[in-house]
């Protein structure tokens, strides 16, 4: 007579062995969702990694600038003028005998003040015209796109060079007058990003159910465009560093003796550009990386954002 088994068993050895195969076959956790396209950027994009390292460099050299370099950018010198770039001083010296390391490193704290401050001002901005815009539609689509083009058809340099002569120079002057020219023109990105979305079948079901307009800009535009905001922020921050050197450079930017990356271009550079190249070199090498960087990283952010770009990564 065939010995009976246990009815525990067969049951017990077959959970056991799936246990195992489980255990073996799972796959490793996940990483939180908010973290992937950080960890996707600095794996798969190495420029872009480039760019984030450039900016924070940039960043922590900005804010520890007296701890970095022991010298005062505005302390004229008149025995140290027009020295070549030493140990004492890695960059030289201007014509008055100023650390030129000095001015760089207390310029890049000008540029990100301005860049940052354009970056939250700009894109705040930008981010309101554009949904109320772009899901309203109608008549107040119409009239602030009028406006929109009318303002974008102006070369860039010679209406804030307009605005600037109005107001003054300055560093809050700066901001507000970038920050009104990136918004106008990223509030159409925005704007095209929210028409897009608010077609949607899960808008018009949310209209269904009763849901305010407030509610369904907070809750299900506003999510969805975060990806061309953040990209829209770091070409933000590049283009607003890059036109306050500009203004900086033709004198219209923050007044000397305060030392920016385009006022060192300026005066300095041009009058003594055959003496001592130093001068202009070193401040035109410290923008070029800083733009590559940001743009770098611009780039990098939009292939890992665009949910139709993922698929092409490697």
């Amino acid at each position: 007579m065939a010995q009976e088994s246990s009815p525990l068993t067969p049951p017990y050895t077959e959970l056991a062995t799936t246990a195992e195969l489980r255990g073996k076959l799972a796959r490793p956790r996940r990483l939180p969702l908010w973290l992937e396209p950080y960890v996707l950027l600095i794996t798969r994009k190495p420029l872009a990694a480039f760019g984030l390292a450039v900016m924070a460099v940039m960043t922590l050299v900005a804010i520890f600038a007296e701890v970095i370099t022991p010298y005062d950018p505005i302390v004229i010198s008149q025995p140290d003028k027009l020295l070549s770039p030493s140990f004492a001083h890695p960059l030289g010296t201007d014509h008055l005998g100023r650390d030129l390391f000095a001015r760089i490193v207390h310029g890049a704290r000008i540029s990100l003040t301005i860049g940052f401050g354009v970056v939250l001002l700009g894109t705040m901005l930008a981010g309101v015209i554009g949904c109320v815009t772009g899901y309203a539609g109608g008549k107040l689509d119409a009239i602030v796109q009028r406006f929109v083009d009318a303002v974008m058809s102006m070369p860039q340099l010679i209406l804030l060079l307009t605005i600037v002569s109005v107001i003054g120079p300055g560093i809050l002057n700066l901001v507000l007058v970038l920050s009104f020219r990136a918004a106008i023109g990223e509030s159409r990105t925005i704007r095209s990003a929210v028409i897009g979305i608010k077609e949607n079948q899960y808008i018009e079901a949310a209209r269904a159910v009763g849901c305010d307009h407030l509610y369904i800009l907070s809750r299900y535009i506003l999510p969805n465009i975060m990806a061309p905001l953040i990209v829209l922020a770091s070409v933000s921050l590049a283009s607003a560093i890059l036109a306050e050197a500009s203004l900086s450079f033709l004198g219209f930017g923050v007044p000397p003796p305060i030392p920016t990356w385009g006022g060192l271009l300026s005066s300095e550079g041009r009058r003594f550009m055959m003496v001592a190249p130093w001068i202009a070199i070193a401040p035109g090498v410290a923008l070029s990386l800083v733009i590559f960087g940001i743009n770098m990283l611009g780039d990098g952010l939009r292939d890992v954002l665009d949910p139709r770009l993922r698929g092409t990564q490697g």
